[in-house]
C-alpha cells in the first residue's frame, strides 16, 4: 500500500524533520514543499497498521505541528 503524508513543521525546522523522515525504513522519499504543507512523505507499507505506526511516529518529532495522511486504497 502506497501513502502519502502531508506535514505542517516550524519552519526552522523543517530541515531536521526532512532528515529524521528520511531515515524511516518505510519512506521511498520525501521533500520540502511550498503552501499549505511543508513537507511531503510518500510512503510504501504492507497495511492500514504499519501506516497508522509510521504516522503516529512522524507526529512524535519535535517540530511537526500536524499532519494529514493520505492512502492509496
Amino acid at each position: 500500500m502506497n501513502a502519502c503524508v502531508l506535514l505542517k513543521v516550524v519552519p526552522t525546522k523543517a530541515d531536521s524533520i526532512l532528515e529524521t523522515v528520511k531515515a524511516i525504513r518505510s519512506v521511498r522519499k520525501a521533500f520540502l514543499t511550498y503552501g499549505r504543507f511543508d513537507i511531503a512523505v510518500f510512503l510504501e507499507v504492507e497495511d492500514y497498521r504499519e501506516l497508522r505506526e509510521i504516522t503516529i511516529r512522524i507526529n512524535e518529532i519535535d517540530g511537526v505541528r500536524s499532519t494529514e495522511t493520505l492512502p492509496e486504497g
